[in-house]
């Protein structure tokens, strides 16, 4: 979907101003939203790519005057409303009124290291990479409603592919738990000229990662 989220190559959105990477948190509030979010995804009701989608669907005029940790809050109350986790009178009251769907589903404080450094491996045995490295391809100009990972200034966009890196579950389907349906993943580079137009600097090029069904042969 064209979300507000994907403002890469756009006018009039401001300059990206780089922050301080030793900066994880600007308040202890943002890191309690960090370990609601992954204990709330250990309930088993979304996917990561289901709460990715949830945060990229946030009205523009709701996300774009968020910070980053307040996007994640915003789309975790819709994630456990639509999983009937909580009720519109439980956010009103700010406290629990209901009892829980999953109570036997919990992250311990024990197990967060564990689930931390086990991550969320998205690679699986799917089918055979179509393309090869150094292959010229074009990105489809489409339109979806539903989620993507192919972003908007790279669409309908000629590249060469500069690396492949076997089959990974396709988010554009498991955002919407229509299954996994893994398929190749690439790298694919881009001069910027191609993207952006004759006023790009002609020595700078992007890569992004595209699945196999956003490429065609250019």
């Amino acid at each position: 979907m064209n979300g507000p989220q994907d403002v890469g190559g756009r006018h009039g959105v401001g300059a990206v101003v780089p922050e301080d990477e030793a900066v994880r948190f600007h308040a202890d509030w943002e890191k309690r939203v960090l370990g609601l979010t992954l204990a709330c995804g250990a309930l088993g009701h979304w996917t990561l790519d289901t709460s990715r989608h949830a945060r990229e669907s946030l009205p523009p005029a709701v996300y774009y005057n968020a910070s980053y940790y307040e996007i994640w809050l915003r789309a975790l109350e819709h994630l456990l409303e639509a999983a009937q986790e909580i009720k519109p009178d439980e956010l009103t009251n700010g406290h629990a009124i209901h009892p829980p769907r999953r109570p036997d589903r919990r992250l311990t404080t024990e197990a967060v290291p564990d689930v931390l450094a086990r991550g969320g491996p998205t690679e699986r045995t799917g089918p055979k990479p179509a393309f090869a490295i150094g292959e010229r391809v074009r990105t489809r100009n489409h339109q979806p409603a539903g989620h993507t990972r192919l972003p908007g200034y790279a669409r309908g966009a000629a590249g060469v592919v500069e690396a492949v890196h076997g089959a990974h579950v396709f988010p554009d389907t498991n955002a919407h738990g229509d299954g996994e349906h893994p398929q190749p993943l690439y790298t694919i580079r881009f001069e910027a000229t191609e993207l952006y137009g004759d006023g790009a600097d002609p020595t700078l090029s992007v890569s992004i990662e595209a699945w196999e069904s956003y490429l065609e042969r250019a």
